[in-house]
């Protein structure tokens, strides 16, 4: 009788009471760079491209890339950059000098995260579910700065991109 007592109250109950792990990068509001947040479920219906940056890499460059797809490809594509500390000391500045940095530097327009941890202890919870799903690709550590995950409008990971990966590469793209 418990048990069915339990079955029916878990079948009433929201789907976030019922699986309180996320599963879709759409369960997900993060703090943005500007002290706000970013609701990433108001993304419903475009693909999202994740990328952990920083600003003294040797990939840096590809923030003019990825403000570049993002203006490009706004209708169906929305990018977020994740400012992350983890490799090499790369990203050491506050959220507002990152900010800077970004404007600066780049015209960034794109929705960007206040700083993250991305591999650790201290991993942020969305890179610990993006990291351990299943994609045809790969799954595990984060291993730079600038790898790049690819959301698809349903809020599912379906491509995961290395460091090298170019922004407007044919690789990116053609998964558009």
């Amino acid at each position: 009788m418990i048990a069915v007592l339990i079955s029916a109250v878990l079948a009433l109950a929201p789907l976030s009471e019922r699986n309180p792990d996320p599963m879709s990068v759409h369960d997900y509001t993060i703090s943005s760079i500007d002290g706000g947040t970013i609701d990433l479920s108001s993304f419903k219906g475009k693909k999202i491209l994740i990328v952990n940056t920083a600003s003294k890499c040797g990939y840096t460059r590809q923030y003019a890339q990825l403000e570049d797809l993002y203006k490009k490809e706004k209708d169906r594509l929305v990018v977020v950059g994740f400012p992350a500390n983890n490799f090499g000391g790369q990203e050491p500045g506050t959220d507002s000098e990152i900010a800077e940095f970004c404007q600066k530097n780049y015209g960034v327009t794109f929705p960007m995260a206040a700083k993250v941890s991305v591999k650790g202890g201290d991993q942020h919870a969305l890179f610990a579910m993006l990291t351990s799903s299943d994609n045809p690709d790969f799954k595990g550590d984060i291993n730079w700065n600038f790898e790049k995950f690819l959301i698809d409008e349903d809020g599912k990971l379906i491509r995961r991109f290395r460091s090298g990966a170019d922004p407007m590469g044919e690789d990116i793209l053609g998964a558009l």
